[in-house]
């Protein structure tokens, strides 16, 4: 055959064939899917496994495992969450380990750099996982009555990954911040042997006493869409929606936290519910308080508590857990903390700024580079890494990090100073002489002192100040007539505090009920040079509020005696802030934080959540100088 004739053939032939494949089949459609698809994945610098671990209920949790292609007797590294394992993950984004990791409880340079195995798990009833979602999910006991908990989900995990996950040296740590940090602190109860480290990072502890749902009370209302978006579904699909551009709008429309939950549909949800029935600090929840649990079950696992100074959520937990755990000797052994100038979850990101406040420096990253990856390695690798201080403190004000063996005690000592409320509206470290009079000031319910400048935006939402507003610029508090701004002369020395400070506050009210807000604030020179945009700001450095029918008995309220002078013991939150020279120190007072904190009625009702619009009633608040001070850890001798 000649070449021309084969070349006809072979064209011929082609046309054929593609001819061919153009006609469909009769009575059917070519599909599309492959019946099972296989990654091309050679490239990638790991490998990554979704399965379904199974528990002791048979339940199975989604889990994923993410393996570097490198590893071999590598530690593991695990956080139980239920914010979607899966999006944690970032699905098939990169083939590179470090840029999947990027995001909410992963960071990079500590998971990459320290050649670990990752574990992300659905815990129960959220998104891949099986069974039934309960908020914050008590331990096995009084509150819950079945077999299992997070804690026995964690071990069951655990098991598994150590019999199937051939990489790994069968050591096991556990991290998270909030809800994570949460878990990371269950798996401390009755652990497994390969649980080798836990580090809780702004964990959930008492969500009555000072985390997310209550402070001393009053109820957290911002925390309204958190409940609705977490607890409605199991994937998280129904959003909450707004009626107003401005939250203190809505929320004041909407008269009561209650009111406001009903409104969308929240009485369906089982911890709003919850939190309807138990507005005191019932058994309900000191029965769940995790400070307290882990008081009596012990420290067997080496555990570093991380803390957040200006943490806008959970500010309360990893010092409850610290103080409840420190009193223990056996417990000691095992206990590390670390604070620095954080908002929530901030040291495991860039953290050169706080709020408005140059650091001058990435915090979050000496953070973890000095303290957390050799508190790590010495526990899941093989290497003798030596270990950081039992205390890594961050002292603002001064911007430095400094060591301890252990924190101040939170009750008074030699080392205790007192600011004293004075007539003219001043401070002082002298208690004022005689008969000093009174501040007096009208809060009104229907024109409550936002936490923020309006317009206060939701959370969640663009725009929104949440984040920093521990941090924002209190000179909008001071203008108003229903806070009271006391100021200190200026400071010569410095004056440093590290410690929870106590208010004492005698006052009367012409309500039967109220709210006592007291802030702790760091007053700006009124230039400063090397940031003009911070002259004579008004940085609060701890804050907190009561609510007043709980001033004798967080479990028994009780309405307050119209016009009769009554102590509110404030606890403030801690701090370790250098006060600088050129700086003054000012404490406020005020009766609402809206819509951060409810609205009090200022009238008794039994409970709050539901109180009516006929309730609010305004009230004149009396504090008695004389008798009115902030007991305070100073470590350095004040000088004004």
């Amino acid at each position: 055959m000649t070449m021309k004739k084969l070349l006809m053939v072979s064209v011929c032939a082609l046309t054929f064939s593609q001819t061919a494949l153009a006609q469909p089949v009769t009575g059917s459609v070519y599909t599309d899917m492959p019946t099972d698809f296989h990654e091309i994945n050679s490239a990638f610098d790991y490998t990554r496994q979704d399965v379904m671990i199974p528990m002791r209920d048979g339940i199975k949790l989604h889990t994923v495992i993410l393996i570097p292609k490198a590893a071999k007797n590598a530690g593991t590294l695990m956080t139980r969450t239920p914010y979607n394992a899966a999006h944690m993950a970032s699905l098939g984004s990169s083939s590179h380990m470090a840029s999947i990791l990027p995001g909410y409880d992963n960071m990079p340079d500590v998971i990459v750099e320290g050649g670990y195995i990752r574990v992300l798990q659905d815990i129960r009833g959220k998104f891949g996982s099986e069974g039934e979602y309960v908020m914050n999910r008590p331990m096995r006991g009084p509150l819950n009555g079945t077999a299992v908990d997070e804690s026995t989900d964690t071990w069951d995990t655990i098991e598994w990954l150590v019999h199937n996950v051939p990489q790994s040296n069968g050591k096991v740590g556990i991290l998270g911040v909030s809800y994570d940090g949460y878990t990371a602190i269950t798996a401390l109860f009755h652990p497994h042997p390969a649980l080798k480290v836990s580090v809780p990072m702004n964990p959930m502890v008492d969500g009555w006493m000072g985390d997310d749902w209550f402070h001393n009370g009053a109820f957290r209302e911002e925390m309204l869409p958190y409940i609705y978006d977490q607890g409605a579904t199991r994937k998280n699909t129904a959003e909450w929606w707004n009626s107003a551009y401005d939250s203190y709008t809505f929320f004041l429309n909407g008269v009561s936290a209650g009111a406001v939950g009903k409104s969308r549909g929240m009485d369906q949800i089982g911890f709003f519910r919850q939190l309807l029935a138990h507005p005191a600090y019932d058994s309900w929840w000191q029965l769940q308080a995790l400070d307290r649990l882990l008081s009596k079950e012990g420290l067997k696992v080496p555990t570093m508590l991380v803390h957040s100074l200006w943490d806008q959520e959970d500010n309360y937990g990893a010092i409850a857990v610290y103080d409840a755990l420190r009193k223990h000797p056996e417990a000691q052994a095992n206990l590390w903390l670390a604070m620095g100038p954080w908002n929530h979850g901030g040291e495991i990101h860039a953290a050169s700024m706080l709020g408005s406040v140059d650091l001058h420096s990435d915090t979050g990253l000496y953070f973890r580079k000095h303290v957390l990856m050799p508190f790590l390695a010495h526990y899941l690798k093989d290497d003798a890494i030596p270990l950081p201080a039992r205390v890594t403190a961050y002292r603002s004000g001064e911007n430095e990090w400094e060591s301890m063996d252990a924190l101040p005690a939170p009750e008074c000592d030699s080392q205790c100073s007192s600011l004293y409320f004075q007539p003219d509206r001043g401070l002082a470290f002298t208690k004022p002489v005689g008969n000093a009079g009174q501040l007096t000031y009208v809060s009104d319910p229907d024109h409550p002192v936002p936490y923020i400048s309006r317009p206060v935006i939701s959370k969640d939402e663009t725009n929104s100040g949440w984040r920093w507003w521990l941090t924002a610029d209190q000179r909008n508090a001071e203008a108003r007539p229903d806070v009271l701004s006391l100021t200190s002369g200026v400071l010569t020395k410095p004056f440093t505090i590290t410690g929870e400070p106590l208010m004492h506050l005698t006052a009367t009210t012409t309500g039967t009920d109220g709210d006592f807000v007291v802030k702790l604030i760091d007053v700006y020179p009124d230039e400063v040079d090397s940031q003009p945009a911070m002259g004579g700001y008004q940085l609060m450095v701890s804050g907190n509020i009561l609510r007043g029918r709980y001033r004798k008995s967080f479990e028994k309220p009780e309405p307050i005696p119209a016009n009769v002078k009554q102590v509110y013991s404030v606890r403030l939150p801690m701090l370790n802030h250098t006060f600088m020279p050129g700086h003054r120190i000012m404490i406020q007072v005020q009766s609402s934080w809206f819509p951060l904190y409810d609205r009090n009625p200022q009238t008794y009702v039994d409970n709050i959540m539901v109180a009516p619009k006929s309730a609010y009633k305004s009230a004149e608040i009396s504090v008695d100088i004389a008798d009115s001070w902030l007991q305070i850890h100073g470590r350095t001798k004040p000088t004004l």
